[in-house]
């Protein structure tokens, strides 16, 4: 085996489709069997190649498995209790990190496995808690859980683990559908296809066809030697505000009066919002009160920019431009922002419409 190149991967299984079993009402629910499933799947687990490299001291949690030239050796580090993925809160977030953090120099890449529901947000949390970042870390799922026979989860899995132990990106990613995804940039569009993520306002990072493909000119660029370190410093007293034709002074003003530190505010097009002189009203004091709104447009594809009167309000009245960035790493980014308490309100602002992970592009 002198001539393969070892690389050691952590993986975090959280729960999820991925891994989940019929119950007897005949619905999904998180299993404890993945582990198993996977000591039985040949393309995740070569037993006589671990054979080699273990001899018969090999722990029920690592495996091994091949991809070219290099040899991949993963230790499955599973929750408990596992998730569906609308189970999953910041205390799952901080714990991923954590984990992550606490093994950074024992590994060489890192995948987590959870539900897609709120994988993006995942995502995009951890690509914030993460600074200094010069490894791999990929989320991924599936649609049809492993113990099916036709199944995406196999895929997912297996090449989550390729780009995570073959190649440096020093981003979290997310990896779906044979497509590998900036994580803060990429929303779940689908619950019937198996290409169910998309990034409409960035590029593949990289792709699986007969060939990998990773795509550098798009990664982030390291631009500091500093130390990497998980920053689980966190302000979570954040909310989401949709303005819909529905929307009344008295719903918006009840969402903004419950002391909360910031909001992310989702309009309509290029950023617009009704030009009700007591909605404005009502935006302009919280603002002033120094609650931070950031304005995020429902389009999942294009950019907030004061092309109309209903958008420039919002700009002339202090609320903050999020240009492209998704619904779920503006949420991730302000409960981020918002926790260094060392920061003056302007500070925080200009953190806010800072590109900081890729997250943004700005005009």
């Amino acid at each position: 085996m002198s001539d393969y190149i070892t690389k050691e991967v952590l993986v975090i299984y959280t729960g999820g489709t991925i891994g989940m079993t019929e119950n007897e009402e005949g619905v999904l629910t998180p299993s404890n069997e993945f582990i198993e499933r996977i000591k039985n799947t040949p393309d995740l687990h070569d037993e006589s190649l671990a054979r080699e490299y273990f001899n018969e001291n090999m722990e029920d949690n690592i495996f091994v498995t091949r991809s070219n030239g290099t040899v991949i050796i993963y230790r499955i580090n599973e929750y408990k209790p596992l998730l569906d993925s609308s189970n999953m809160s910041l205390e799952e977030w901080k714990r991923i990190a954590n984990d992550i953090g606490e093994n950074y120099e024992k590994y060489d890449g890192f995948v987590v496995l959870q539900g897609t529901d709120t994988l993006t947000y995942t995502a995009s949390n951890l690509s914030f808690m993460f600074e200094n970042l010069d490894k791999t870390v990929i989320v991924t799922g599936a649609q049809i859980p492993i113990f099916e026979k036709r199944n995406d989860a196999k895929d997912n899995f297996l090449m989550s683990l390729v780009y995570a132990a073959v190649y440096q990106i020093p981003e979290v990613c997310v990896y779906f559908g044979n497509e590998l995804f900036r994580g803060n940039r990429t929303i779940k569009f689908s619950n019937t296809l198996l290409k169910a993520f998309k990034s409409h306002n960035y590029n593949l990072l990289g792709e699986v066809n007969i060939d990998v493909h990773l795509y550098e000119e798009y990664l982030l660029k390291p631009m500091t030697l500093n130390k990497f370190k998980v920053n689980s410093n966190i302000n979570a007293n954040v909310d989401i505000f949709k303005f819909h034709p529905l929307v009344t002074p008295d719903k918006l003003e009840s969402c903004l009066k419950s002391n909360i530190d910031g909001v992310v505010l989702i309009t309509y097009g290029a950023g617009n919002i009704p030009t009700n002189e007591k909605i404005i009203q009502i935006l302009k004091d919280a603002v002033e009160s120094g609650i931070i709104i950031v304005n995020v447009s429902e389009c999942p594809h294009g950019t907030v920019n004061p092309t109309y009167e209903a958008g420039k309000i919002c700009k002339d009245i202090g609320i903050l431009p999020g240009f492209d960035i998704t619904t779920e790493a503006a949420l991730t980014k302000l409960i981020y922002v918002l926790g260094f308490k060392n920061l003056s309100l302007d500070e925080k602002k200009t953190m806010m419409m800072t590109n900081l992970r890729g997250e943004i592009t700005k005009p």
